[in-house]
């Protein structure tokens, strides 16, 4: 790899380490001629399936449309950038875990809103307004209503999934129970 500080051809590769849950690897770089260290980034280049539209037409993945899509709901949000890239990762893995040659717009939106719904419930009720379309106030209280009523993110994450790909099973014991006492 070419030193970006002094433009050499050779740079010798000093660690490497895997990042970003193994989807990355991070390699830590000297210039034999310089000596300047840098660190350079490889990660494999997959084929994204294409996304069909809501009119039908397919259109070739972009993930900064989505990154924006997460930007404007995250407005002014306290959320981690870092959580934002593992967010956008999560929705691009399930992507490509379809082994399909086209994805509906509407199936990708669903998974954005999980991650949103884990990141912050601001940015969800946001992203959800937009996406389904809301007509009134009523939309907004009964989205808000729903998402109160589901797990939360620790919990569905502690719970065993049954089948790869699936969602955990939704939290019984969120429900109030009587007592027997």
């Amino acid at each position: 790899m070419q030193c970006p500080f002094c433009k050499a051809a050779n740079t010798r590769v000093i660690d490497s380490r895997l990042y970003e849950e193994g989807t990355q690897v991070k390699r830590r770089r000297e210039c034999e001629r310089c000596g300047s260290r840098f660190s350079s980034f490889e990660k494999a280049q997959l084929t994204m399936p294409f996304v069909l539209k809501r009119n039908g037409i397919p259109e070739p993945f972009d993930e900064d449309k989505l990154r924006r899509g997460i930007a404007n709901a995250l407005y002014k949000r306290p959320v981690q950038p870092e959580a934002v890239d593992h967010a956008i990762e999560n929705v691009m893995r399930k992507l490509r875990a379809t082994g399909e040659r086209e994805v509906a717009s509407r199936r990708i939106g669903e998974w954005l809103m999980d991650e949103l719904r884990d990141l912050d419930h601001v940015a969800y009720v946001r992203f959800a307004s937009i996406y389904r379309s809301f007509e009134d106030v009523n939309a907004f209280r009964e989205e808000i209503e729903r998402l109160e009523k589901l797990p939360s993110a620790e919990l569905r994450r502690s719970q065993m999934q049954l089948i790869v790909g699936e969602e955990p099973a939704p939290d019984v014991s969120a429900t109030p129970r009587k007592r027997d006492d």
